[in-house]
């Protein structure tokens, strides 16, 4: 009977996530949505608006909350990030994150048949309404996951993939331990329930998300508005408004309790730059989507990612007593830099290179830095390395030599 919702509370439901989908889609669709109150925000709230080009001046009501930038990890700001609360369906990017690295292992097939048990059909808050015995494909079940909070998904996975909800939970527990997230314990795959043990804190979720985001491909499923399933008889909604209206959104997780308040890990990418936010215990929806899309917009407005390099191409390097004379210079990877967009223009670059080498000389051997600096503050140093090998030249190599330039110079 869950799946026989009236067209009348179908098209209420509709209407409260601010999307045209039922006008665009001539199909009567029950619609999934995680189990937390909905509020009906003003028209133009996730677009831009004047943010402060300076952290001091943000004003973020999230009781808890952080901004990350992906690709370096820096963070611009954060408020209370370490205390530890309940996360709710937050929980799920750990969940989510498990199984994407599951699948790149060749651990987990995206086809691959999972089956419901009685225990994950008994799930309640965010479902599909799986009944004991239904099988689907792993990317069904994982858009489920993603794009609705689907609790009784997320067990089943969690079961296939590792026997029990509370092996799969030791399983997140030691990869959280393993990125770094000492805040954090996990005692289930979901948040559901409200258990004084599983917490958590901005940091961490911010840099569990972060890992997850490291996988590009699971975008196709956390930038879902509006999808179905059951062959199209089953509608999935995104409790994550940003997703649809906030430029550049790329995900990621929604979550909701009575006592974890409402909760969000935010990413979004522009102009080539992805951050994360993460904002919990937000006393109401609006707060948590207000909070998220100022610290986002606040990044995007007053910052940019460098890639610093030498003003010239680096010389080539002599090599003594080497099967080549020379070997060339290369900036180590990772020399990228999180600035101010003021500060962009003015980044000094200077480069130290050893004058000579002695063979044998290996590839990626150490033979320099390159210093970035700031108002004469040094920001980064990254290592110069050899591009290739040089082998050292043998006894027959030196006598060979010798011989040629004896014949050449005896002409």
């Amino acid at each position: 009977m869950w799946r026989k919702l009236p067209v009348a509370i179908l098209a209420a439901l509709l209407l409260l996530t601010g999307t045209a989908y039922a006008a665009e889609a001539d199909i009567n669709l029950e619609t999934a949505m995680e189990s937390e109150p909905d509020e009906e925000l003003p028209a133009g709230f996730f677009e831009d608006e004047y943010i402060p080009t300076d952290a001091a001046g943000l004003d973020v009501p999230a009781p808890s909350a952080i901004l990350m930038e992906k690709e370096t990890g820096t963070v611009l700001f954060e408020k209370n990030a370490d205390e530890r609360l309940r996360p709710a369906s937050v929980t799920k990017v750990m969940t989510i994150l498990l199984i994407a690295e599951a699948v790149d292992s060749g651990a987990l097939s995206m086809d691959e048949t999972i089956t419901c048990s009685a225990y994950a059909a008994g799930m309640g808050g965010s479902q599909v309404f799986l009944e004991e015995g239904e099988q689907m494909p792993l990317s069904e079940m994982l858009k489920c996951i993603v794009v609705s909070s689907a609790n009784d998904a997320a067990v089943a996975v969690a079961e296939h993939m590792a026997g029990s909800e509370a092996a799969f939970a030791a399983r997140m527990n030691e990869r959280a331990q393993e990125l770094g997230m000492v805040n954090t314990h996990f005692t289930n795959c979901t948040g559901l329930m409200d258990d004084p043990e599983h917490l958590t804190t901005a940091r961490d979720i911010a840099i569990m998300s972060r890992e997850l985001i490291k996988h590009d491909w699971i975008k196709q499923y956390t930038t879902i508005w509006m999808d179905t399933i059951r062959d199209g008889q089953f509608g999935l909604s995104n409790t994550n408004k940003l997703v649809r209206f906030y430029e550049g959104a790329t995900g990621l997780k929604t979550g909701y309790t009575s006592s974890a308040g409402h909760c969000l890990s935010a990413t979004a990418m522009r102009d080539g730059v992805e951050y994360i936010a993460v904002v919990l215990h937000c006393a109401s929806s609006a707060e948590r989507f207000e909070s998220a899309k100022t610290l986002l917009s606040y990044a995007f407005g007053a910052y940019t990612l460098a890639e610093p390099k030498p003003a010239e191409v680096l010389p080539p390097i002599p090599v003594t007593l080497g099967k080549a004379g020379f070997v060339q210079p290369v900036v180590a990877e990772g020399t990228k830099l999180l600035v101010k967009k003021t500060d962009a223009a003015s980044l000094e670059v200077s480069v130290e290179l050893t004058e000579e080498l002695q063979a044998p000389v290996e590839q990626g051997q150490e033979v320099g830095v390159m210093t970035v600096s700031l108002g004469g503050k040094t920001l980064s140093e990254t290592p110069i390395v050899t591009s290739e090998a040089v082998p050292r030249l043998t006894w027959w190599d030196v006598a060979r030599q010798m011989l040629k330039m004896l014949f050449i110079g005896a002409q």
